[in-house]
């Protein structure tokens, strides 16, 4: 399951014991009763009696053009999601409920063809005007009419919407077979159908709508920066979900050109914290006065969450890479323990599966459950697949790969590629030739040895860095040969994944299959997991998946950690003592310059620092 904002949710049965349909309550999750009793008072990882007021500093990279994030056209401006509100949002700590935001309860029919949403009547945009079941109703045909692409597979078997009276909505489901529904229906944003009258919803907006989340944007500079302000008065302000956050009276974010402009302007104080992506400037980078003499703190935070797939994707649709065995050999040309070892201080793990430090993983050899799945999709599958997974073949930090790449030499040979006077070529004499587009030039070092290796076997690996923009524009239109990314995961796969993996997203732009997989196996199993009643059935269908992902070879997997890091400046900003399970939520944090009374569940460090 993918969150359009704030978080990954889940499946879908109602709160207390077993399902009572037809009733309105609370809270959704998957089975039995929620983590949270219905009276709770604030979620579990925030400090509720956080003080309020200051600014959070932040910073961005590259720019922004457009305060709309619901579509692909332009570059929407960073934390935009502060002024809008969901129907219902997560509890971090939990990977399977959701509780009401803008929605005040839901109810799910006996036989789950519809879910009416009850909006609280209280709930108002920032322009004064009430949230009312026209703007939800409108909000989702705009969306599935005129969004993003990702919005039409998400929603695609939400049959329709209908407006009940002034504060209820009800959504008609397609079918019985997909659990997921009600879920991502509580996921919905809602926007102000008002100031949408007579506007282009297609088109970015240069002007930022009103919505009814904490904020509203107080000024901009084009490209910039850009502040947003706390909303007087806010609705959702005394609701337990939201109790022990958004304590800034402000929050500013500037942008810079790139990650490394960026990390030394907050070394330099242009603002308040950072979270570091590049262990090598984690272990060398920060030997500067104010980490030295405490005013930065540096914390290397676990989290529980999902990781996904990190690597270098291939591009499918490229001739070049059609071919399976090709993609099996440049992925062998790629040494990730002395990437690991030499460059990476050994902090990194290999990304093994597409859901990655999960359940969701496949072990080794497909168990009961997995087969059930796959058997009915043998004539479709390579046999391999019901044997053990091929990992990559892990080196032992020597940086000697040479059996390895004469393996890659056969598995191309017999793909038609011949290496001639150290020239890889196929039969018309052309050689095997592609561009890596990145998005940022601290990975130039990582990949210049891989580069090297592919050398060895005659193949020509040219790198291309593109600026933000150009890097987001090039990807949603699949510009590309192989790109470096990260294909992130919940904790909860669902319909999202029909976005990730099928036939029909790698012709639509925009979509995620950025690898363009189209495959008769893969589609089935999506759907599988899509209508997926229980966990047991849910992890089964993902692991299937994941098998037959990890055989297609469509990625050469990257590395993870298993750990945030964070810098920030404790003389402004502190966080509750115990983070959430996805390791950070900076909406919980407040300003040490606010004049917080000591309390329970400020960090020791903010204490010493008042």
């Amino acid at each position: 399951m993918s969150a359009p904002f704030r978080g990954a949710l889940a499946l879908c049965l109602f709160w207390a014991t077993a399902a009572v349909a037809g009733q309105p309550v609370p809270a959704l999750t998957i089975s039995g009763a929620p983590g949270l009793p219905a009276d709770f008072a604030h979620l579990p990882h925030v400090r509720p009696d956080a003080p309020k007021g200051g600014t959070l500093r932040m910073g961005s990279i590259g720019t922004f053009d457009s305060f709309h994030p619901f579509i692909m056209r332009g570059m929407p401006a960073a934390q935009i999601s502060l002024t809008y509100e969901t129907l219902g949002e997560s509890n971090r700590n939990e990977d399977f409920a959701i509780y009401g935001l803008l929605a005040n309860s839901f109810e799910l029919a006996p036989d789950r063809t519809w879910l009416i949403c009850r909006l609280h009547p209280e709930a108002r945009f920032s322009d004064g005007k009430p949230v009312t079941a026209d703007d939800v109703a409108f909000t989702f045909r705009a969306l599935v009419e005129h969004g993003s692409p990702f919005y039409r597979d998400y929603y695609a078997q939400v049959a329709g919407v209908d407006v009940l009276d002034a504060h209820a909505v009800r959504f008609r489901f397609a079918t019985r077979d997909n659990p997921e529904l009600p879920v991502i229906v509580a996921q919905l944003p809602v926007l102000p159908a008002h100031w949408w009258q007579g506007r282009d919803f297609s088109a970015p907006q240069r002007e930022a709508a009103p919505g009814s989340g904490p904020y509203r944007v107080r000024e901009h500079r084009p490209g910039a920066s850009i502040t947003y302000e706390r909303v007087p008065g806010w609705w959702g302000e005394r609701l337990s979900i939201n109790r022990g956050r958004y304590n800034f009276d402000a929050v500013r974010c500037d942008y810079y050109r790139d990650v490394t402009v960026a990390r030394q302007a907050f070394l330099g104080g242009e603002f308040d914290l950072w979270s570091e992506s590049t262990i090598k400037d984690w272990a060398e980078s920060y030997d500067v006065p104010a980490v030295r003499d405490g005013r930065i703190v540096r914390e290397e935070i676990p989290h529980g969450r999902t990781e996904g797939m990190s690597g270098f994707i291939f591009n499918t649709r490229q001739p070049r890479f059609a071919d399976a065995r090709v993609r099996r050999a440049v992925a062998m040309a790629f040494d990730f323990e002395w990437t690991n070892k030499a460059l990476f201080h050994g902090a990194y793990l290999r990304c093994p599966s597409y859901f990655t430090n999960s359940e969701f993983a496949a072990p080794p050899l497909p168990g009961e459950g997995e087969l059930a799945l796959l058997e009915p999709l043998r004539d479709k599958l390579d046999p391999a697949v019901f044997g053990e997974i091929s990992r990559p073949t892990a080196g032992d930090g020597s940086g000697d790969i040479r059996p390895r790449l004469r393996e890659a030499l056969a598995l191309l040979r017999g793909a038609g590629w011949d290496l001639r006077d150290g020239v890889l070529r196929n039969a018309r004499g052309e050689q095997l030739r592609f561009t890596l587009l990145l998005s940022s030039k601290g990975l130039e070092r990582v990949v210049l040895p891989y580069r090297r290796n592919l050398e060895r076997m005659g193949i020509a690996m040219d790198v291309q860095v593109a600026d933000q923009t150009q890097y987001v524009a090039r990807i949603r239109a699949f510009d590309f040969d192989m790109m470096y990314a990260t294909l992130r995961q919940s904790n909860s796969p669902g319909n999202e994944q029909r976005s990730f993996w099928t036939s029909a997203a790698a012709e639509r732009p925009g979509s995620r299959n950025y690898a363009g997989i189209r495959d008769a196996a893969v589609d089935a199993l999506v759907e599988r997991i899509v209508a997926a009643p229980d966990r047991t059935t849910l992890t089964d269908a993902v692991r299937a998946l994941d098998r037959v992902l990890l055989h297609g070879a469509y990625v050469v997997p990257g590395w993870y950690s298993d750990k945030l890091r964070v810098a920030h400046w404790k003389t402004r900003v502190a966080h509750p003592a115990t983070p959430p399970r996805g390791g950070m939520d900076v909406h919980t944090w407040w300003a040490t310059d606010a004049n917080p009374a000591p309390g329970e569940g400020t960090t020791p460090h903010t204490e010493a620092a008042r």
